[in-house]
């Protein structure tokens, strides 16, 4: 009997270490979990199999389905994120029909709250703030030492505005899209300006020339500060096309000096070339510019 308690207490004490091990054990290169690698490595391979500058759904379905399983781990910003950057590649740039893309900014929306929600329990646990309804200088303060903070906020950003496109933008502005967007964006900037090659400038000042005709917005949206924030997103990284597109965009629709500015920038744009690592967005703006120099050569400035 004595040996077979023995051998039963054995078995029990190994159950048990089982049961101890963490499910999203960290890997050999000290990522968070073997299933953020495996993302990393799907979302690397984005540009495999694309068509010009429509990419193939296979390699960000992959990281999608990866980062999802990551994200199943409490509290993985890194996952989180991450799998928010790849809803918006591939809800922008693999050739999606509306509804189809409307539901991957749908699901993106859902992860954004609960990503921005772990960062609200991290800063309630630590100082009492409510992070909901702080500035964004406030919240930048309180989110110091989170090193998820400025990339959370500024995909959150980004599939809101993707999901306001897909929408309409009139229904997202009556459920508080813009100001979602507009302070999620100032929060970037206010952790770090230079972020994702001045990624929160670019992103507020294309919300405020995107949405300068919803009568909703009237109170806090302008032309000026469109081109303000995009003129520092350039400042930050002149390379970085979507910098200069947006910029050209926004300087069409003024004067006369502005609307050579804006083709000047278009024609520099194409003639650019893409970068390597982030070839289907690149060549995907530099398409939408040669539209663009097409259109305003035959058409008058508005």
């Amino acid at each position: 009997m004595r040996g077979a308690a023995g051998l039963l207490l054995l078995l029990l004490a190994a159950e048990a270490r089982a049961q101890d091990q963490p499910k999203f054990p960290r890997d050999a290169r000290g990522g968070a979990n073997p299933y953020l690698t495996a993302a990393d490595e799907a979302y690397s391979r984005r540009q495999e199999g694309r068509v010009g500058p429509v990419a193939s759904q296979r390699p960000i379905s992959e990281a999608i389905a990866a980062y999802q399983t990551a994200a199943e781990a409490p509290d993985n910003l890194e996952a989180r994120w991450k799998l928010l950057r790849a809803y918006a590649f591939k809800g922008v740039y693999t050739g999606l029909d509306p509804e189809p893309r409307l539901a991957v900014f749908l699901r993106a929306k859902r992860v954004a709250d609960d990503a921005i929600g772990i960062l609200a329990r991290r800063v309630g646990r630590r100082d009492g703030s409510d992070l909901w309804n702080l500035t964004p200088l406030a919240r930048a303060d309180a989110l110091a030492r989170e090193r998820d903070a400025a990339p959370t906020y500024f995909w959150s950003a980004v599939c809101w505005g993707q999901w306001a496109l897909a929408v309409g933008k009139e229904q997202a502005a009556s459920a508080g899209a813009a100001e979602r967007i507009r302070d999620d964006a100032a929060t970037v900037i206010a952790i770090d300006p230079q972020f994702e090659d001045g990624g929160g400038y670019r992103v507020l000042g294309r919300l405020h020339d995107q949405a300068r005709e919803i009568s909703l917005l009237a109170g806090w949206v302008s032309r000026e500060e469109a081109l303000r924030n995009l003129r520092l997103a350039v400042s930050v990284e002149r390379r970085n096309f979507a910098n200069r597109h947006f910029l050209a965009e926004a300087l069409w629709r003024g004067s006369a000096d502005e609307r050579a500015e804006a083709v000047t920038l278009e024609e520099g744009l194409v003639r650019d070339s893409p970068s390597p690592q982030h070839l289907v967005e690149d060549l995907a703006t530099q398409a939408e510019a040669k539209r663009n120099l097409e259109e305003w050569r035959k058409t008058k400035a508005p």
